[in-house]
């Protein structure tokens, strides 16, 4: 029995999207390894995202303590400001800004780069030389995306965590020790962890979704215009749900860590 056209519709795209996921992680294990291309990518996206990073996590890092400053001295516990500005930075604003940098920066580029390559019938020609664009193109770019979401988010953590102690400290006249001494006091390990699988899982997301787009893209220049601005809108909504569903996966397994 046919599905609806309504329910087809939009789930084609992702059994195609989960099929070119399997395909990738097969096709990684495999010889030859484009390690050329994979060095390329990663300097490329790493060359173009650093820089934006860390502008974009000094503020962020300042705002959260700024905003939690300010209520727990409203709350007269400003002794845990610590906790919350870098809790909320290593777990949370670190893997998103994160995603966003590498889904801005570094996907719309690989979307745009395999589209033009779909449009010149690169693919095409590739696939009928018995070369999978699979294994060539996408899956050095996706290891790619993968390595420097992982280091870009421990930048992010370091820079995040001390503008905010900037901004708490100074501005906000709190104490230097009380603010590390609250975050010692609840932080553990995890947290590092689940920023660091959070940023895997969305880099992941990030080049795969970009890669589809591309290697699906069609109508000349406007249809790869329209492929980057689709990878960089779908990527942030996956980001928000999949980062949704890893933090309350976390919550109910990590318990919690008290004074």
């Amino acid at each position: 029995m046919a599905m609806p056209g309504f329910v087809e519709r939009p789930m084609k795209p992702v059994g195609e999207m989960f099929a070119l996921f399997l395909d990738t992680i097969r096709f990684s294990f495999q010889r030859p390894f484009q390690t050329r291309e994979f060095i390329d990518q990663a300097w490329f996206i790493a060359s173009v995202t650093i820089v934006p990073t860390m502008l974009v996590a000094i503020p962020f890092g300042a705002v959260i303590a700024l905003q939690i400053g300010q209520l727990t001295a409203q709350l007269g516990a400003q002794s845990f400001t610590g906790a919350n500005s870098v809790l909320a930075i290593v777990r949370e604003a670190g893997p998103i800004v994160t995603a966003l940098l590498i889904s801005g920066a570094g996907g719309s580029a690989i979307a745009a780069d395999l589209g033009s390559r779909k449009i010149r019938d690169e693919i095409d020609a590739m696939e009928v030389l018995g070369i999978s664009p699979i294994q060539r193109l996408v899956v050095p770019r996706v290891i790619a995306c993968v390595l420097v979401a992982a280091l870009l988010n421990g930048l992010v953590s370091v820079v995040g965590v001390m503008g905010g102690y900037f901004f708490n400290v100074v501005l906000q006249k709190g104490t230097p020790g009380a603010y590390l001494a609250s975050f010692q006091a609840f932080s553990q390990l995890p947290d590092l962890y689940v920023g660091e699988v959070k940023a895997i899982i969305f880099g992941l997301l990030a080049a795969l979704v970009a890669s589809y787009k591309g290697l699906n893209a069609g109508g000349g220049p406007k249809g790869v215009g329209d492929a980057v601005n689709q990878s960089v809108v779908i990527t942030f909504i996956l980001l928000f749900i999949v980062n949704f569903i890893v933090s309350s996966i976390y919550f109910q397994i990590v318990p919690v860590k008290g004074q």
